[in-house]
């Protein structure tokens, strides 16, 4: 039999995941079928519990039931109890629940875009979901500095103080420039732009938004200033490529398709 998996969102018609998915099971000869959960905003545990009866095998999570999918599991990753956040979830009997967002990140970052980490000044935006799934992983990677900046400045507290080593900022105390400038926020989503200084950027500057598929305010802020932009495509592929790790046991080999991906 088929084994089943999908991804849970709300909305989530727009997600490339099913695509990826397939993509993945052809080239690792993986036998299974991936579709698309819209789920009411107050009906995710309904929803997967549903899913989970008639046998399904997995999912991935996408906003806004990370936290939901954390408390629904009955065991965690270390990367998902550091994160406080759930992308994907495996039904073993137990539920168990992972976070592959920040593994996927580093991945685009290093592998993908070619900039080491290590001994790196980061700027990660915003202090919401995304920047928690993937502050514990850029730390990990030995930054020299991480900048935790977002528009209400207790919540960048709040988040940094979880995190040796990390600080908090506002936008409007942000005086220099750093290696890596990372949009945890969804403001791209509705074309919104962030009121960043422009002393954040150098041409060596890499300006990476997490938001893919558009051109987003950010991204043009940051070329206008001469860095190096690009959207999160690549931690899209990336993150999913573990999650079907996590599932199937195969790693596959995610450059075709991120550049399948690009070429529309």
């Amino acid at each position: 039999m088929t084994e089943r998996y999908a991804v849970i969102g709300h909305p989530v018609s727009h997600s490339k995941s099913p695509w990826i998915h397939a993509e993945f099971a052809r080239q690792t000869g993986q036998h299974l079928s991936y579709g698309r959960i819209e789920a009411p905003l107050d009906g995710f545990e309904a929803a997967v519990d549903t899913f989970r009866q008639s046998g399904g095998r997995g999912l991935n999570v996408t906003l806004p039931f990370k936290e939901a999918a954390y408390r629904y599991s009955d065991e965690l990753s270390e990367r998902a109890r550091g994160a406080g956040a759930v992308n994907t979830l495996a039904f073993r009997g137990t539920v168990f629940g992972d976070n592959t967002d920040g593994v996927g990140l580093l991945r685009d970052i290093e592998g993908n875009l070619g900039v080491r980490l290590m001994d790196k000044s980061v700027l990660l935006v915003g202090a919401g979901g995304a920047a928690q799934g993937v502050l514990g992983a850029l730390m990990d990677a030995g930054v020299r500095e991480l900048v935790l900046a977002n528009r209400t400045v207790a919540k960048a507290e709040a988040l940094a103080a979880r995190f040796a080593g990390a600080r908090a900022s506002s936008f409007s105390a942000l005086d220099r420039a750093f290696d890596l400038v990372i949009n945890a926020t969804s403001a791209g989503l509705a074309g919104e732009p962030l009121a960043l200084p422009p002393s954040i950027w150098r041409p060596d500057t890499l300006a990476y938004d997490m938001v893919y598929g558009r051109d987003t305010p950010f991204l043009a802020a940051a070329r206008l200033a001469g860095a190096r932009a690009c959207d999160g495509l690549g931690m899209l592929v990336e993150q999913a490529a573990e999650s079907f790790f996590i599932w199937r046991g195969v790693r596959p080999v995610t450059a075709d398709v991120l550049a399948r991906l690009r070429a529309g």
